[in-house]
């Protein structure tokens, strides 16, 4: 399984050579490519990507409005995506049934509830082709089956908007925001992921400069036993 990072940036406006496109990753195996996540970003820029298939995680705009204009490919998104996006014009929409895993060009796709938006239900992806198991979630709060999602993973890739600063609110009965990368070492440390990857940046690693900000991450990781790393955008990873 290889992993390709075509973007990294979260939902804001600053963008730099490392972080200039909304997050989105390409999981190719087998010749085969799929895309998770299409932000607005992608408008007009997908023509020169061989695609088989997308995956959508939630409906926000650094995630789901390149499709505005319809997809060289079929998408697969949980229901609340699906009626989100009914409107665009795409050929082909299939939905994914949450905690059932769906093949999808030989790649199998788990879709775990996450909280992180009321108005945008978003899901975190499980993501598994031959003995490889990767975790995706780039927007989130909290992971309530986090155990079976990160179960035997050798990777989790998460949100990468704040490093020790909560972005958690709960303005009434749900949590929405982002959980820091701290937060988000110690789940890996206690579900026994070796590694982790941190995309979907926000202002405090785009705007920052990275040769600080980088031993501060791995430091919070080798406190947790765990190796990790800042995502740019081109960044490959090849699971073996």
């Amino acid at each position: 399984m290889k992993l390709e990072f075509l973007g990294t940036r979260g939902n804001i406006e600053t963008r730099t050579k490392r972080h200039r496109m909304h997050s989105s990753l390409m999981v190719s195996y087998y010749g085969k490519h799929v895309m998770v996540d299409c932000g607005e970003d992608w408008l007009g820029n997908l023509s020169d990507l061989q695609l088989n298939a997308m995956v959508i995680t939630h409906a926000h705009p650094d995630h789901a409005w390149g499709l505005k204009e319809g997809a060289p490919c079929p998408i697969f998104a949980p229901q609340e995506v699906c009626e989100e996006i009914d409107d665009y014009p795409i050929q082909e929409t299939r939905q994914i049934e949450l905690r059932q895993a769906t093949e999808i060009e030989g790649i199998h796709f788990e879709a775990f509830p996450v909280d992180h938006s009321t108005h945008a239900p978003a899901v975190g992806y499980r993501i598994t082709a031959g003995r490889m198991t990767i975790f995706y979630v780039p927007d989130m709060v909290y992971i309530p089956d986090r155990d079976e999602a990160l179960q035997e993973a050798q990777i989790y890739i998460g949100d990468g908007a704040t490093i020790t600063r909560s972005m958690v609110r709960k303005p009434k009965d749900d949590l929405i925001g982002h959980t820091p990368i701290r937060t988000q070492l110690t789940w890996c440390q206690k579900e026994g992921v070796p590694k982790a990857i941190i995309t979907h940046c926000g202002s405090e690693i785009v705007k920052g400069d990275e040769r600080v900000l980088r031993p501060k991450i791995q430091e919070l990781a080798h406190e947790r036993g765990v190796e990790a790393e800042i995502a740019y955008d081109g960044m490959e990873v090849v699971l073996r």
